[in-house]
């Protein structure tokens, strides 16, 4: 005790290799993404209260009394961090103790039957255990991420943001939107019922058939002419091909006149000013269709 200032700096100095051996030690038990140098910080914070507080007196040398409390400032800022509860990381160890006893016994990766067997669980209880888990991972925005590209990319240059569509993204979001509008409302009147009235109105197929005053089955067959129909026709729009060949037989013409309709239906300016106002509807339930009749 009683140790200048220039001593403690000179201790805290020649200790410092003692922190990175200690963040060695404990950084084998920590998953991938926490940070190192994190726990190196924490580490020197330690090791700097403990040049504060030794007492060369108790016969304990230094570099041990500083390597415990460099590693119990390394766990507190770990748990600090921790969002998870003690319960997941003793689960998550149970789980890893068991797929690496396992794979050593059978000398592979043990399959989800052998595991849940080892943990004395059901498959399904063993899909939750690593559900809650996964949920339990956090990573930083500047994680980085791998990919076939030579590119440097973190999780901040992969991950879309829901509420920051790319204007070019938005342009075409209405033009697929306004060619599905056009495409529905141009459908044969009983297609054009089922569709609107199964995938906007929330009614049945019984509900359905009473008001058309057909069966169920006419129902079901209504509805997937109208997607057949829908997917033909928007497809249709965004189909590059110079390929004008008349179309033969009746069928064919009926839908070369419906795909014509919907083309003329609107010009590519009226397509990108238009908004979800034609049924007076949310977008979301027209989410169906539009997986459907959306092109490749």
């Amino acid at each position: 005790m009683g140790d200048t200032q220039a001593e403690l700096n000179a201790r805290i100095e020649a200790n410092l290799p003692l922190v990175k051996h200690v963040v060695y030690q404990v950084a084998v038990h920590f998953p991938r993404h926490v940070d190192r140098e994190e726990l190196a910080r924490a580490g020197a914070l330690g090791l700097v209260e403990a040049a504060r507080r030794y007492d060369g007196s108790r016969g304990v040398p230094f570099e041990r009394f500083a390597a415990q409390r460099v590693r119990g400032a390394i766990l507190d800022s770990v748990r600090a961090a921790d969002w998870a509860p003690r319960s997941v990381r003793l689960l998550a160890r149970r789980l890893e103790g068991a797929e690496q006893q396992l794979a050593s016994e059978l000398g592979r990766v043990p399959n989800t039957d052998e595991m849940a067997q080892a943990m004395g669980v059901s498959k399904h209880e063993l899909a939750r255990l690593r559900d809650r888990l996964f949920r339990s991972v956090v990573l930083a925005l500047d994680h980085e991420t791998s990919d076939d590209s030579d590119e440097d990319l973190t999780l901040v240059d992969v991950l879309s943001d829901r509420n920051s569509v790319e204007p070019l993204e938005e342009l075409e979001s209405r033009e697929l939107h306004t060619y599905l509008r056009d495409a529905v409302k141009l459908l044969p009147e009983r297609q054009r019922l089922v569709i609107v009235g199964y995938f906007l109105d929330g009614k049945t197929s019984k509900e359905l058939a009473r008001f058309l005053g057909v069966t169920e089955s006419r129902v079901s067959q209504l509805r997937s002419e109208a997607l057949r129909n829908l997917k033909l026709g928007i497809e249709a729009q965004y189909d590059a091909s110079d390929e004008e060949d008349a179309p033969v037989g009746r069928v064919a013409k009926r839908q070369a006149a419906y795909v014509d309709k919907i083309e003329e239906a609107s010009d590519w300016k009226g397509r990108l000013d238009r908004w979800d106002d034609e049924y007076d509807v949310p977008e979301e339930p027209l989410l169906p269709i539009r997986r459907i009749a959306a092109p490749a």
